[in-house]
């Protein structure tokens, strides 16, 4: 690889002087500390920039508001952070139609902030909007309650367009929600952690606001009870957008259930609910509160703590929640967890570290002999060696083929994703 001079100089001709700078200890990659961040302003740049790495052997690592710098593996190299921030427009808003069009570095809350002006939404609640990107909540794949509903943000995306490692510029999708034609870029992208491309703009579907929403709260004494009417709804005729359970050691489960409908519709759900429920009370909770509790989780997190997003069946979760209550009693740790309908959860660990690896990766088998997956969000410095992901199963021979397609030199986030890869 060429020097570091070299490098500041050859990427200050792409993106300005004023653009790129040594990395500090805030621009590490899972610990991992880089020489540079750059800061393109369009995607003309980040591909620019993409094929001056590729050229020289650089490793890129993608980043949007770096807000989940922390997640996956860490690098296998990181000479170069490649940060969206600067690209960040709002490029066409077509609001009869339902669809916009964003460039990554956008962030989650500015765009709604645009959409909410014409009464529409991009029906997603990901983790810390303010800083979130576009770019990045696609690279990560988040997702939070309103899943349920209307899909994760690979259901919304309708098109793409992806700077690869060699330069090109590759657009996949269009701005109709049902275009159909062409390979679908968008959802192998989504999830990718930046390992397969940048992504420098986005296309969504999006859905009106309802002014009108209702959040209802009840507490089981039990986690079979609450599997019971986890089941009993979800079976039921209710058209509820949102449910999540908030769960935590050595306390009752709680759900929290949201309706988005008219006056006289929330009115028709919340009855329906209480027949559901056969007794068991009702709340109305701050709704606000209630809905950032995923968030919560990340919190004055420290080197005992480790935080996990899992999957499971959702026939399963109190079969989980158990395994947890074991880990609990054997190890006198402390552990929280949001968990969705869909059977998607955040799970938060405190615990002593000395007793902590072996009981994180018996979890682990846990989930995958369920067919679910328990995957290391956050977790301490002793952990970092271990795999942040678990079993990647019979994809992982498909999954390298692809990345070696794309990204045949391995610059893009080496090492970080599924595999290895």
């Amino acid at each position: 690889m060429v020097g570091t001079k070299p490098i500041q100089d050859e990427l200050a001709n792409i993106v300005g002087k004023e653009n790129v700078r040594p990395a500090s200890a805030e621009d590490a990659v899972c610990g991992v500390l880089p020489q540079f961040v750059a800061e393109p302003e369009n995607e003309q740049q980040i591909a620019a920039v993409l094929s001056y790495a590729n050229t020289t052997g650089i490793s890129v690592a993608p980043r949007g508001g770096g807000t989940k710098m922390e997640w996956g593996n860490p690098p296998k190299r990181a000479e170069l952070v490649l940060s969206t921030a600067r690209s960040n427009r709002i490029v066409e808003h077509v609001w009869a139609d339902l669809t916009v069009t964003v460039e990554a570095g956008c962030t989650l809350h500015s765009l709604q902030t645009v959409l909410a002006k014409h009464g529409q939404r991009l029906a997603f609640d990901g983790l810390w909007p303010e800083r979130a990107t576009v770019g990045g909540a696609l690279s990560t794949n988040d997702s939070g309650a309103l899943r349920l509903r209307f899909g994760a943000l690979r259901d919304l995306i309708i098109g793409v367009t992806l700077a690869l490692p060699d330069g090109t510029l590759a657009n996949s999708g269009g701005k109709v929600v049902k275009n159909v034609a062409g390979y679908d870029l968008p959802k192998l992208a989504t999830g990718a952690l930046g390992t397969l491309g940048v992504i420098t703009r986005a296309v969504f579907r999006l859905h009106p606001q309802n002014p009108n929403t209702s959040t209802l709260t009840f507490e089981t004494s039990n986690w079979n009870e609450m599997q019971t009417n986890l089941h009993a709804i979800q079976d039921s005729k209710l058209a509820h957008s949102a449910f999540q359970i908030r769960a935590a050691s050595a306390k009752a489960p709680k759900a929290d259930i949201m309706f988005e409908a008219t006056e006289a519709g929330l009115a028709a759900q919340s009855d329906q609910l209480e027949k559901i429920l056969a007794g068991i009370a009702l709340c109305k909770p701050d709704s606000q509160e209630i809905w950032q509790a995923r968030n919560r989780l990340f919190s004055s997190i420290d080197q005992n703590t480790v935080i996990a997003k899992f999957s499971l069946l959702p026939s399963d979760i109190s079969k989980a929640m158990q395994w947890l209550d074991r880990i609990r009693t054997s190890t006198h740790a402390s552990w929280r967890a949001v968990i969705q309908a869909t059977g998607i959860g955040m799970l938060r660990l405190d615990a002593d570290a000395s007793t902590f690896a072996k009981h994180v990766e018996a979890l682990r088998s846990e989930f995958e002999r369920a067919a679910g997956s328990l995957v290391l969000l956050h977790r301490p410095e002793f952990l970092r060696s271990r795999d942040a992901w678990g079993n990647s199963g019979d994809a992982l021979p498909l999954m390298r083929a692809v990345k070696h397609r794309l990204d045949p030199q391995n610059i893009l986030n080496p090492g970080r994703f599924a595999g290895g890869i």
